[in-house]
């Protein structure tokens, strides 16, 4: 069973939050709690959010307990980006991307092992 939680509009670019969703894919979700909580970004503390969400979708909505779960999938998507100018010398004007992303992560239930 999967269970998914997403941000979406987040005003951070996808690339930033994309490298520290690296770090947490196929992690138990403490252990990727924990490595959120001692990353030192602005993009960690956004997904640390999304991923406190999509646990307790997964206590309140399926009744998964948390010690059997695991980041199946972390990601940051595209957003609609602001465009904006700049003006630059001689009159011409020079374009700023202000991009946004979507931020995503998918829970899935451990197979546990009976003796």
């Amino acid at each position: 069973m999967e269970v998914k939680a997403t941000a979406k509009y987040v005003r951070i670019s996808p690339l930033k939050v994309n490298y520290i969703c690296r770090e947490i894919r196929g992690k138990q979700v403490d252990e990727a709690l924990n490595i959120l909580r001692f990353t030192n970004k602005k993009g960690a503390r956004l997904l640390s959010d999304v991923l406190k969400s999509a646990i307790a979708n997964a206590e309140n909505n399926n009744g998964l307990s948390r010690e059997n779960l695991i980041v199946k999938k972390a990601f940051a998507n595209d957003a609609p980006t602001m465009k904006r100018w700049r003006p630059k010398a001689k009159g011409a004007a020079y374009p700023i991307l202000k991009r946004s992303s979507h931020i995503g992560v998918v829970l899935t239930q451990e197979e546990v092992e009976e003796a």
